[in-house]
């Protein structure tokens, strides 16, 4: 297990600033994601901890050494790419002791040291294998297997999954998920599919134009996003973002008009008001005849254990909705949603989380049976 620091790196191809200042902490034996859109720089960052490019500045530490110029081979990491890169001609067996050989390991022991890894990776029977012989999710494996042989410190995956059909990548996840809690190494993944990391982290990274937005856990960063970028990034589909105009009463409740009545919150001050946005996750909206968010459905789609509603509220906004089970709403329809008051989020002019989440109605604007409910309007 290894701990890694990275302190205002930088990476830069010419003009183009590709990374542009990370600072990052990774504990020991973490497995830390990086996620982002194509293009956010989270591969860059993972080759420049790997080694395989050079930082332009900042330092990049390693158990408090510092690495920022060492060789990749001095800091002890391994790293699985996207493309498997096995040697064809060579067998399973070949290709995981390849490093062990190139080291001019005894023939002995990296006979033991490939069995070993065969043997916690499901591939003993397939030793004898070439890799044109091996499904998608094998050859994933064994590429696994040859970084794993080496008894690397750090492990670092970039985009491993994403050449595999969604059954296999379902399933690699829960093998990676085992991997990890049997041998504790530290762990750099990288990945643009939010499942991926939300799944396989203690912590994520969201990463945007080479600069990090925020980091926490995946269920941190879900529920309590930093800015409208993070926000709309994770959760499938995404959140809605609904522009409103915020008024202050007299008082000093902020109020925010909507078609089927207002929400007033006991906000404070700094909240602002003005042009904001409302922040609602497509499975915090509850279809209610009085609903306060008010939309004509453009399309339907059943999955059989949800349904998903397309459509534009009445003044042209596009709305999502995800409704359990098997509804039976219509394109064309208009529907009437009500909202968890303790699930919005407000968003500034800048994209900035306000801070409004777990702020309640007040009751004299709305009425409900429940407090801790949906808030239709009656």
């Amino acid at each position: 297990m290894v701990h890694v620091e990275l302190k205002g790196v930088r990476k830069s191809f010419g003009a183009v600033d590709v990374i542009r200042g990370a600072d990052l902490t990774i504990a020991n034996g973490e497995f830390l994601v990086l996620v982002g859109p194509s293009g956010c720089g989270k591969s860059t960052l993972l080759r420049c901890i790997a080694g395989l490019e050079r930082i332009s500045a900042g330092k990049l530490l390693i158990d408090g050494r510092d690495m920022t110029t060492a060789e990749p081979v001095q800091r002890g990491a391994a790293m699985v790419f996207q493309s498997y890169a096995l040697y064809p001609h060579m067998t399973v067996a070949e290709n995981i002791g390849f490093g062990l050989k190139i080291a001019r390991m005894d023939k002995e022991a990296i006979r033991k040291r490939v069995v070993e890894v065969a043997e916690l990776l499901k591939l003993d029977q397939l030793l004898d294998r070439k890799p044109k012989a091996l499904s998608g999710g094998q050859r994933q494996r064994v590429a696994i297997g040859r970084a794993l042989a080496r008894k690397p410190r750090i492990f670092l995956f970039d985009e491993p999954l994403s050449n595999l059909d969604a059954s296999l990548r379902a399933e690699m996840r829960v093998e990676l998920a085992k991997l990890h809690a049997a041998l504790g190494n530290t762990m750099i993944y990288v990945t643009h599919d939010q499942v991926e990391a939300m799944t396989l982290a203690n912590r994520m990274v969201v990463m945007r134009a080479g600069i990090i937005e925020q980091v926490g856990s995946p269920l941190e960063l879900f529920n309590h996003p930093a800015n409208k970028f993070v926000a709309g990034f994770l959760g499938q589909p995404p959140m809605n973002f609904i522009k409103v105009a915020a008024r202050r009463s007299p008082t000093g409740r902020l109020e925010i008009p909507l078609a089927g009545g207002v929400l007033a919150f006991d906000a404070p001050p700094a909240l602002g008001n003005g042009d904001l946005e409302l922040g609602v996750r497509p499975e915090d909206l509850i279809l209610d005849g009085q609903g306060l968010l008010e939309a004509r459905v453009e399309l339907v789609e059943h999955l059989g254990g949800e349904t998903i509603v397309y459509g534009r509220t009445l003044d042209g906004q596009a709305l999502i909705v995800k409704i359990p089970g098997q509804s039976t709403i219509l394109a064309q329809d208009v529907a009437a949603f009500a909202l968890f008051p303790d699930r919005i989020h407000i968003f500034g002019q800048d994209g900035a989380n306000l801070g409004a989440v777990n702020a309640r109605i007040v009751p004299e604007h709305v009425s409900c049976s429940d407090s801790n409910g949906p808030y239709p309007v009656r």
